[in-house]
């Protein structure tokens, strides 16, 4: 039987910005970088995250995610949320932290890739090109789909409706 822990499972950690505004939940969520990615919208955007090892605590690795994608260290009370599998059978260890941020302040690290693939061309890409804050109606169609979880999860532990 295999556990979330299971070595063989590809882990990432993040952390689900929300903020009240109007006294309407919104979170933030941001879009990938690359040119895999560059006319996908619905369904492709997610919390900040990303992969860590077996040697790094989750947290740990949610704090340094939001830090090389977005260019913030977090401070706050996190809120731990309940691990997703996404599409792929990645698990995602997630926290949420109330906060406000700027999209057009964020700044993201790079990865290098070969492109146009077979070229032999090296080119360096954002790991995300853009952020933004969306009302829960939007943002659920935006993220990917099974990270709509995390969403829920929130409104629950907030005492909220899904309105």
């Amino acid at each position: 039987m295999r556990t979330l822990l299971d070595k063989k499972e590809k882990k990432s950690a993040g952390i689900l910005l929300y903020r009240l505004k109007n006294k309407f939940l919104e979170v933030f969520l941001v879009h990938p970088g690359g040119p895999f990615w560059t006319k996908k919208d619905l369904g492709a955007w997610s919390i900040p995250k990303g992969e860590f090892s077996k040697a790094e605590i989750p947290l740990d690795a949610a704090k340094r995610e939001l830090q090389e994608e977005l260019g913030i260290d977090v401070t706050g009370e996190l809120i731990p949320l309940t691990p997703i599998k996404q599409r792929g059978g990645k698990i995602v260890y997630a926290w949420a932290l109330e906060s406000e941020i700027d999209p057009n302040q964020i700044k993201s690290n790079t990865f290098e890739m070969e492109w146009p693939p077979k070229s032999g061309k090296k080119q360096e890409f954002p790991e995300i090109d853009k952020g933004e804050w969306f009302n829960i109606l939007d943002a659920k169609q935006k993220i990917i789909p099974n990270q709509s979880a995390l969403i829920d999860e929130l409104i629950s532990k907030l005492n909220l409706t899904k309105e």
